[in-house]
């Protein structure tokens, strides 16, 4: 008997979902609980796993497609199973699975199945999509022509292991010696403009950006903070940190400074409504998390007040992990109360963030350098850092915003 795959409740508050990956297509068979397609809400891609084994006798909702919960998504059945009267979908399981059927008999009469070989045709030049530095510079070191690989990123878009698979099996490319002269960062067609077509997350992105900036007056205060005492502490403790399976971040500190600053000032951890300022009783720490070139995503460290350094550090471990690997549920992306951004990562010293709405501030932190600072009218070097906090000013005044800041600051400087 056919099984249906119906549009799962994600979390609470999750009606509907936007389809936007097929990861089996009509007459692949599946295993149960291998992940069947992708789909995205509120900014979270998630996995929706095959209820049974069989065949994907049929497809209802196409990609880009928004459904409801309970809604049916496809159907998963045997080969030569009627689906609806649909007989498109009967023959098309047919033929796969005769197919396998084939090459199964093939090679137990001592034969050997030849596999597909990748095609070569050369795709107009004008699909390949976003194409990163990091892509780009492959192909170019290689000679690759980026039009002959096949690309399993997101919506089709070439990966670094795409190129690498592409010159680790050998071929040629056509245009070689085109590719070798063209500029790392302009592997992109060389006549006409080229359309990248938005995704789920980074339309989502755009919406909220906007609509903060539209929604509260940010103001951008900065200090930096001396980590001498972080490092030193980071340093002795990494190795007992490992034994208990957790990797001790720099983030794991910054999350636990802004847990001091919110419980001495309790407003900066609150939200503005029309009635007067929402304190909130929790401390819900969001930690925005890169996804490369898809986007970011924002993971939530609920009641990060009652973790104990080794506890965050392996709460921020596990987040990010899982935001990298769209293992998230749409929860854990819920109910944040203030925001770190952890831009340093890239290089960048200060920033100005955009306030995670509805909340009343971010904290960016910069890149950790060795700096010479003044002190005691001594000349010495320290791992210096910029605290760059933007606010929400209908909340916080340049002194109370100031305030929250130096404990923050004085957290980190003054660790023990």
């Amino acid at each position: 008997m056919a099984t249906k795959v119906l549009v799962p409740r994600l979390g609470e508050g999750v009606d509907e979902v936007t389809v936007t990956k097929w990861l089996k297509q009509v007459g692949d068979s599946i295993k149960e609980l291998e992940p069947l397609l992708e789909v995205n809400t509120d900014k979270v891609d998630t996995e929706i796993p095959a209820p049974a084994s069989g065949i994907v006798l049929k497809i209802i909702a196409q990609e880009g497609q928004v459904s409801k919960v309970g809604e049916l998504l496809a159907v998963i059945g045997v080969a030569g199973e009627s689906v609806d009267g649909d007989e498109s979908a009967q023959s098309a399981g047919v033929s796969k699975v005769s197919k396998v059927e084939n090459d199964a008999l093939s090679e137990s009469k001592g034969q050997k199945s030849v596999a597909p070989q990748p095609s070569t045709a050369t795709r107009p030049s004008t699909d390949l999509g976003f194409i990163s530095p990091v892509v780009a510079k492959i192909a170019a070191e290689h000679g690759v022509n980026l039009g002959q690989v096949a690309g399993t990123g997101l919506n089709g878009r070439i990966t670094k292991n795409d190129v690498l698979a592409f010159v680790s099996s050998g071929q040629k490319s056509q245009v070689e010696s085109q590719n070798v002269q063209r500029s790392t960062f302009n592997l992109q067609p060389i006549a006409g403009d080229q359309l990248i077509k938005h995704t789920m997350i980074r339309r989502s992105i755009a919406e909220h950006m906007v609509m903060s900036k539209r929604t509260s007056p940010h103001v951008l205060t900065v200090m930096e903070a001396d980590l001498s005492r972080i490092t030193k502490h980071r340093a002795a403790n990494k190795s007992a940190f490992e034994r208990d399976g957790v990797k001790l971040t720099f983030t794991a500190y910054f999350m636990s400074a802004i847990v001091a600053g919110l419980k001495a000032y309790p407003t900066v951890n609150s939200s503005w409504t029309d009635e007067g300022v929402l304190i909130h009783k929790s401390i819900n720490l969001g930690m925005a998390t890169s996804l490369g070139e898809e986007g970011l995503i924002v993971p939530v460290i609920k009641s990060a007040d009652n973790l104990s350094l080794l506890a965050m550090a392996r709460t921020v471990n596990d987040l990010a992990n899982r935001a990298r690997n769209k293992k998230l549920q749409p929860d854990e992306v819920k109910g944040g109360t203030f925001t770190l951004t952890n831009h340093g990562i890239s290089g960048s010293l200060f920033a100005f963030p955009v306030i995670n709405q509805p909340q009343c501030g971010i904290l960016g932190v910069g890149a950790m350098q060795k700096r010479v600072v003044v002190i005691d009218d001594a000349i010495a070097i320290r791992p210096m850092v910029y605290l760059s906090f933007v606010f929400d000013h209908r909340i916080l005044d340049g002194a109370s915003a100031d305030w929250f800041l130096v404990k923050v600051k004085e957290t980190l400087e003054n660790w023990a």
